[in-house]
């Protein structure tokens, strides 16, 4: 959000220049003027989010594959269906969960309004979704759900495609076996392809999900997430499209680490095949 040329433009953000400060400069600035804990500002949608949207992605992945696209007569599973079924498999998870992913992002840019002078938006969960509903009603919650769906299906291309990919690829070109050291290589690929991919989306998506809007819900600063693409570009420059990478890779890559480990030790727990 930082340096956003539409809210200049327009005077409907912050009148005052924008601090540009990093990752590390950012999180120092947020415990010093919000308290540390605001640094975990939005965790409670965000575990709801990723309890729907994982559990959806990962179901309608595996479904893809094993039903719908099917494999290769010796097992293998193409690219390009591959690719496919980690974007729909993300898009499908990602407009599931989207009124959560709404509510994370409005309640972290709380203590950015605060720091501006400006009344509180919500003031927790339950109420962050009354108030969207109230005012948009059904359809508020999914406002913004098409960047939040074309982000989910960058990432998935780049996570699950990735992931399923370079995991078998290893299983069969290489005396790598299906184990945690397999795991955790596929893992490290498909964090680094994920954030590179999602990115420019998430900052899309992001201002979008954060713009004013009137009284009746449409956007005052973005007609579409093509219009804030391209007013991001104009106004910033093609590398605008890439702040916040590092702490973005930062999270994906533990994230992705963390999950895909995860989730074949509680497979094998219950005696499903490996992923």
């Amino acid at each position: 959000m930082q340096g956003e040329a539409a809210a200049r433009r327009s005077g409907v953000g912050s009148s005052a220049q924008p601090t540009y400060r990093g990752m590390v400069r950012t999180a120092i600035g947020i415990a010093r003027e919000e308290g540390p804990l605001k640094l975990w500002q939005g965790v409670t949608p965000a575990i709801y989010r990723h309890v729907v949207y994982s559990g959806g992605r990962m179901l309608a992945y595996e479904q893809l594959r094993e039903s719908v696209l099917g494999r290769n007569a010796d097992g293998s599973f193409p690219l390009w269906k591959a690719a496919v079924g980690g974007m729909v498999a993300g898009a499908v998870g990602q407009f599931l969960a989207s009124p959560t992913d709404l509510v994370k992002v409005q309640m972290q840019m709380e203590g950015r309004r605060a720091l501006e002078g400006k009344e509180p938006r919500v003031r927790g969960v339950s109420h962050a979704f009354i108030k969207i509903f109230s005012e948009g009603g059904i359809r508020g919650l999914w406002a913004g759900w098409v960047p939040n769906v074309q982000r989910a299906a960058l990432v998935n291309l780049g996570d699950l495609t990735t992931y399923d990919t370079v995991k078998h690829f290893l299983l069969r070109n290489t005396p790598v076996e299906d184990n945690s050291i397999c795991h955790s290589l596929a893992s490290i690929c498909s964090g680094l392809v994920a954030a590179t991919m999602g990115t420019p989306a998430d900052v899309v998506k992001t201002r979008i999900m954060n713009q004013p809007r009137d009284l009746h819900g449409r956007g005052l600063l973005y007609k579409s997430s093509i219009d804030c693409l391209i007013q991001s570009v104009k106004g910033e420059g093609f590398w605008s499209l890439y702040k916040g990478f590092l702490p973005t890779w930062m999270r994906m890559a533990p994230w992705s680490m963390t999950f895909w480990l995860t989730f074949e030790q509680i497979r094998k727990a219950m005696g499903v095949s490996s992923f």
